[in-house]
C-alpha cells in the first residue's frame, strides 16, 4: 500500500495547479505566482515568509515554486542547519548566479527556531538578491523574525485547509500512480472520519490514510486478487485519536487559552469545557490553567461570587496535590462554576482605576487622624489627633475622612447589581449614607 517515502511525500504537488487551497494567494499577478513563473525570474526575486499551521502546505508552495521557475533550490531546517550552513548556501549561491545566472530558492523550514544571530546571517544573502528566501513558520513572525529581514521579505498568510480541500487531496492519493493507484477503495464513512481528524492539515490526513490503507490490506484479512476496502473502523484503528494542532510556546496555546477565558467570562459553559479539553489532551501544563481559573475568579466574578475565587484556588491546590489525570476533574468543576456564576469586574476596575490615580500623582497626603501615633514624638507632630475608632460606635461605623484631601470624594468602586454584589452594594449605600463626607 505504500513505497519506502510517505504517501504525504510522494502527493506534494509538481506545479501550483495541484496546489489545494490558499486560493488567496495563488490568484493570477500574485506574488507566488508571480515568483513561479520562469519568465519573470528577473522582476520577480522577492523573499518571502509563508506563515500558517502545520500541514497547510508552506514547504508544497516553496517546492512547487523552485520546480515551475526552473530555479535551483536549496532546502535547510532551522532545527538541524547553522550559522555555517547558511554560509555555505549563500557563498554557492552567488556563485551559480555569476558564474550560470541561475538564481536560488533558499527554503529555510521553522524560521522561528533561529536566533537572531543565525537570522542576521540571511540578511545579506537577501537584500544582495545572491538567494530568494523563502521562509517558513508556524509562529507570528512579529515575535519570532528580526525585524530587518521582516522588512525585506512579503509576509505571506496561509489558512487552515478547509474539509473540501482535504476530501480532494484525499481522492487524489487514492488514485493517482504516486499515491495508492487505485489498490485500495475507500468508503465515504472512512473518507469523512479522515477529513474529520485532519483538522486543515494535509499531512495529517494523508498519513492517516497510508496508515488506514495498510490495516485493510494487513495479511489475512483479503483473498488474493480482492482489493481492500478502506472503512471508518480501520481509520478508527489506525488513527487512535486526533492529535490537536497546538504549540505550548506558539499562537495556539494563546489562542485556546484567551478562547477559554472569554469562554467562561462570557457563561457559555459548554465552550469553557471545550477549550479545557482541548488543553488537557494536547499536554497543556494543568498548572498554568489552574493560574488562570484563579485569575478569571478575581477578574471576571470578583465579588458577585466570592466564592468562585475560593472554588478556583481549591482546583489549583487540587491539581498539585493529586496531579494529572485526575487532576482535570477538579478544573472542570471550576471552570463549570466559574462559568455559569454571575459575574462582575467592579473590584478589577476598582483597583486599575486607583492604580491609575497613583501613577499620576493623585495620591496626597495622608490625613493627620489616621496617621501612626505610636512612634515617640509622633502625638506632638499631631499624628491621630482627632482619630473617632469606629467600635466605639453602636453602628460599627463612623463618619470622618479617609481619603487625602485631593482625593476626597473620589469613587473606585462602583457594585453592579449582579449575584452577591447586590448586598455588597446595599451595605456600601448603608456605610456611604453614615460616613456622608466625613
Amino acid at each position: 500500500m505504500s513505497g519506502s517515502t510517505p504517501l504525504a511525500v510522494r502527493m506534494r504537488p509538481i506545479s501550483l495547479d495541484e496546489v489545494a487551497g490558499q486560493q488567496h494567494l495563488l490568484r493570477p499577478g500574485s506574488p507566488i505566482v508571480t515568483l513561479a513563473d520562469p519568465a519573470a525570474k528577473t522582476a520577480a526575486s522577492v523573499s518571502m515568509i509563508l506563515w500558517g499551521p502545520p500541514g497547510t502546505g508552506k514547504t508544497t508552495l516553496a517546492q512547487a515554486i523552485a520546480r515551475s521557475s526552473g530555479r535551483r533550490f536549496v532546502e535547510l531546517s532551522a532545527i538541524t542547519a547553522g550559522v555555517k550552513d547558511v554560509r555555505e548556501v549563500m557563498q554557492e549561491a552567488l556563485n551559480q548566479r555569476d558564474l550560470y545566472g541561475q538564481s536560488t530558492i533558499l527554503f529555510l523550514d521553522e524560521i522561528h527556531r533561529f536566533t537572531k544571530a543565525q537570522q542576521d546571517a540571511l540578511l545579506p544573502g537577501v537584500e544582495n538578491g545572491w538567494v530568494i528566501l523563502i521562509a517558513a513558520t508556524t509562529e507570528n513572525p512579529s515575535f519570532s523574525v528580526i525585524s530587518p529581514l521582516l522588512s525585506r521579505s512579503l509576509l505571506l498568510t496561509l489558512q487552515p485547509l478547509t474539509d473540501d480541500d482535504i476530501g480532494l487531496l484525499i481522492d487524489r492519493a487514492v488514485a493517482d500512480p504516486r499515491g495508492l493507484n487505485g489498490r485500495a477503495d475507500l468508503e465515504d464513512a472512512a473518507r469523512a472520519a479522515l477529513i474529520r481528524l485532519a483538522s486543515g492539515d494535509a499531512r495529517r490526513a494523508l498519513t492517516g490514510l497510508e496508515a488506514a490503507a495498510a490495516v485493510a490490506a494487513s495479511p489475512g484479512r483479503l483473498s488474493e486478487d480482492e482489493t481492500p476496502t478502506v472503512t471508518d473502523d480501520d481509520v478508527a484503528q489506525a488513527v487512535d485519536r486526533a492529535l490537536l494542532r497546538y504549540d505550548r510556546q506558539g499562537d495556539e496555546h494563546y489562542d485556546v487559552i484567551s478562547a477559554f477565558i472569554k469562554s467562561i467570562r462570557g457563561s457559555d459553559v459548554d465552550a469553557a469545557v471545550h477549550y479545557l479539553a482541548r488543553m488537557i489532551e494536547a499536554g497543556e501544563d494543568p498548572r498554568f490553567i489552574a493560574r488562570r481559573l484563579v485569575i478569571s475568579a478575581s477578574e471576571d466574578i470578583g465579588l458577585a461570587d466570592p466564592q468562585a475565587l475560593v472554588i478556583a484556588v481549591a482546583a489549583a491546590d487540587a491539581v498539585a496535590f493529586i496531579g494529572m489525570p485526575e487532576g482535570r476533574i477538579p478544573l472542570a468543576e471550576a471552570t463549570v462554576y466559574l462559568a455559569t456564576t454571575a459575574k462582575s469586574n467592579a473590584a478589577y476596575l476598582a483597583i486599575d482605576a486607583a492604580i491609575a490615580d497613583v501613577r499620576g500623582g493623585g495620591f496626597g497626603r495622608v490625613p493627620m487622624h489616621l496617621r501612626d501615633a505610636h512612634y515617640p514624638g509622633a502625638k506632638r507632630l499631631g499624628h491621630g489627633k482627632g482619630y473617632r475608632y469606629p467600635h466605639d460606635s453602636d453602628a460599627g461605623i463612623v463618619p470622618q475622612q479617609y481619603l487625602p484631601d485631593e482625593l476626597r470624594g473620589r469613587r473606585y468602586y462602583q457594585p453592579k447589581a449582579l449575584g452577591g454584589e447586590r448586598e455588597v452594594q446595599a451595605r456600601l449605600e448603608r456605610i456611604t449614607r453614615i460616613l456622608g463626607e466625613g
